[in-house]
C-alpha cells in the first residue's frame, strides 16, 4: 500500500510540473508578455497611451493601459520601478524635470538633444511627435482689455496674479518662478490656485468666476465650462520663450518592449499633430463625452 502511495504522489508532482512548464499554452498570457503603459491624471495623455495601446494592439502586442496614475512625479518613478513601461510625455517639460539645463528661447531640436543626455539609465524616448501640448497662460476677455494684457510681461501691471493651475506649476521652472525671473513680474504678488483638472472646466471656471486672474491651461485644451459652452479666453504671448517646446513623446524603459513594438509606436506618434490632439480632446471634454479608446479607435480608422 506504501509503495501504491508514493508511486501516485510521485505521479501527481510530475503532472502539476507539467502544468506549470513554460511551454504550456496556458502561460502565455504572463505578465511577462504585456506591454504596460501608464498615463497622467488628465485625458489627453490616456487618448495618447490609448492610441499607442490600438496601435501596438494592431501590431500582435498584448497591451494593458493603467490610467490616471498621477503627476509626473508619481508616473515616472512607477516607469523607474518598472510598474509601467511606456509613458506618453511632453519634451521640454521631460528634460527640464531631469535636469536638462534648456534656456527660454531653446528650439525643439535643442530640447531633443539634451533630454537625450538628460534620460538616467534605463529610459529612452521615441520620437517626437509633430504635436505639441504646450502649457500657456490664460485671461478672460474682459481682464485683457480692461489692463492692457497681451504677454506674460504684463502680469506685472496687475496688484495681484493669482495663478489657477494644477498643485505642481509651483515648482515648474515655467512656473511663479520663471514669470519673476523671465518676465519681472514681482513675486511677492503671485499666488497659486490649485486646481487638479489639468487646465479643464474646474480651472476655468477659477478664471470666470473671479477666484483667479490667470490660468494655465494646455494649448490643445477646448475651452469649455462646466456645461460644455465655449468661454472666450485670451493666450497670453511668450515672446522670451519661457515655455519650451512640448512635442508628444513615448518615454519607455529601454529593456521593455519587444522587437517591432518602438515601430508601431512611433507610426501612430507620427500621426500626432497638434490639430489631432485639439479635435480628440474636443470629443472627450465636450458634449460627446467619447470614451478615450473608442476616440483613439476612430482616430487610428480614419489616419490609416
Amino acid at each position: 500500500m506504501k509503495n501504491r502511495i508514493a508511486a501516485l504522489i510521485a505521479t501527481l508532482a510530475l503532472a502539476l510540473t507539467a502544468c506549470s512548464s513554460p511551454s504550456d499554452p496556458l502561460d502565455s498570457g504572463s505578465n511577462d508578455n504585456v506591454i504596460t503603459i501608464g498615463t497622467a491624471n488628465f485625458p489627453e495623455s490616456e487618448i495618447i497611451g490609448q492610441v499607442w495601446a490600438q496601435a501596438l494592439e494592431d501590431a500582435g502586442f498584448t497591451v494593458e493601459v493603467t490610467s490616471a496614475i498621477g503627476s509626473r512625479e508619481v508616473y515616472l518613478r512607477a516607469l523607474e520601478e518598472g510598474s509601467v513601461d511606456l509613458v506618453p510625455e511632453y519634451a521640454g517639460n521631460l528634460a527640464q524635470f531631469y535636469g536638462a539645463d534648456l534656456p527660454a528661447g531653446a528650439s525643439s531640436a535643442d530640447v531633443e538633444k539634451l533630454l537625450t543626455e538628460a534620460l538616467p539609465d534605463g529610459l529612452i524616448a521615441g520620437n517626437f511627435a509633430e504635436g505639441e501640448s504646450k502649457d500657456s497662460y490664460r485671461v478672460t476677455r474682459s481682464l485683457a482689455d480692461d489692463r492692457g494684457l497681451t504677454t506674460l510681461a504684463d502680469l506685472a501691471k496687475l496688484d495681484q496674479v493669482r495663478v489657477a493651475a494644477n498643485p505642481e506649476l509651483a515648482e515648474r521652472p515655467y512656473g511663479p518662478r520663471g514669470l519673476t525671473e523671465v518676465y519681472n513680474v514681482d513675486a511677492a504678488t503671485i499666488t497659486m490656485v490649485p486646481i487638479s483638472d489639468g487646465g479643464g472646466p474646474l480651472t476655468i471656471a477659477a478664471l470666470t468666476d473671479g477666484t483667479a486672474d490667470t490660468a494655465d491651461i494646455y494649448t490643445t485644451s477646448p475651452l469649455l465650462d462646466a456645461a460644455g459652452n465655449e468661454i472666450d479666453l485670451v493666450t497670453l504671448d511668450d515672446p522670451e520663450g519661457l515655455i519650451l517646446p512640448q512635442n508628444v513623446l513615448p518615454l519607455m524603459r529601454s529593456d521593455a518592449l519587444p522587437e517591432g513594438a518602438i515601430d508601431a509606436i512611433n507610426g501612430a506618434s507620427a500621426l500626432l499633430t497638434t490639430d489631432a490632439l485639439v479635435a480628440m480632446n474636443l470629443r472627450n471634454i465636450g458634449k460627446e463625452k467619447a470614451e478615450a479608446p473608442i476616440i483613439a479607435r476612430d482616430f487610428l480608422a480614419n489616419n490609416s
